[in-house]
């Protein structure tokens, strides 16, 4: 990979990671509505790509279904969850998505699960249930619970999307931000009585966010990242986003003091570490660690 581009997949990490803290920021400290800051932003990112509208590929059910799961679903019900969840412990359970996506690929297209596979994925569920559990016994907290919807609902999404073709990264952006906004909207209306009028009085820091996240993390971080994953096997693309849930961890350490003890330094790795087995092969594996030692010199 060219040092640009790998500076590139950085930064888009980073951005990832940093709207993890600035989404818990908005719905745990400033309290806004957490349906109602997801309609914001997808409807944001709706108007600013909304030329990408036309001429959808087909069969338009299956899309708005793809676009519901992997925005209104995945976003709002993170959302959801970081009202009391910590960052770090929501970057660490949300890797499940990526063996539950290699699941629902063996469950619903009947794509080949090996032992390989089952390996990663039994090392990520052990580490997610090594960071819900206590001294006192294993409990699921709302706030992940949440996490986990998210989770299944961004996995599904994930599995409809490879039976979609010609759908470009703009185009799709454009088609999550309107079918999540037209899901969302009246969802905060129902669920969050006077949900309009709260986020609205947070005043400059609401909109801030949520500009922030709407723009510069789905429209600019996603569009660089499908252009990556365009130039460049994914098999290598998708193993270095780790770095999203390591700098989630880190900030949620630093800025939002999140507690991160031993048993949650064992989850993180352990879940890492079965992402890692999923999305690459051994001979992979060994080629990603010497191109990161060369770059680390």
């Amino acid at each position: 990979m060219a040092l640009r581009d790998f500076a590139l997949l950085v930064f888009v990490c980073l951005l990832w990671a940093t709207n993890n803290i600035v989404s818990k920021y908005v719905v745990a400290y400033l309290h806004a509505p957490p349906l109602f800051y997801a309609a914001v932003r997808f409807i944001i990112v709706a108007a600013a790509v909304f030329p990408w509208l036309r001429n959808p590929p087909r069969p338009l059910w299956r899309l708005l279904l793809i676009a519901v799961c992997m925005g209104a679903g995945s976003f709002a019900f993170m959302f959801i969850a970081l009202k009391t969840a910590s960052p770090s412990s929501a970057a660490i359970v949300s890797q499940l998505m990526v063996p539950t996506t290699t699941f629902l690929s063996f469950m619903l297209l009947g794509e080949r699960l090996n032992r390989r596979r089952l390996l990663g994925i039994s090392l990520t569920l052990v580490g997610a249930l090594a960071v819900m559990w206590d001294p006192h016994g294993f409990t699921l907290t709302g706030g992940l619970a949440f996490v986990l919807v998210s989770v299944v609902l961004g996995s599904l999404g994930s599995v409809l999307m490879k039976q979609m073709e010609g759908v470009k990264p703009l185009q799709f952006q454009a088609w999550v931000g309107v079918a999540s906004a037209a899901v969302l909207i009246p969802m905060s209306l129902i669920f969050e009585p006077g949900g309009v009028e709260t986020g609205l009085a947070i005043g400059w820091r609401f909109w801030a966010a949520v500009i922030f996240s709407a723009l510069v993390v789905s429209v600019f971080g996603h569009t660089a990242y499908y252009w990556l994953i365009q130039r460049y096997e994914a098999n290598l693309i998708s193993p270095l986003t780790l770095m999203t849930p390591l700098a989630t961890i880190g900030l949620g350490v630093v800025i939002t003091h999140d507690p991160f003890d031993a048993r949650m330094a064992f989850g993180a790795a352990v879940a890492l570490a079965g992402v890692l087995i999923i999305a690459m092969r051994p001979n992979q594996i060994m080629l990603l660690l010497l191109n990161l030692r060369g770059r680390a010199r």
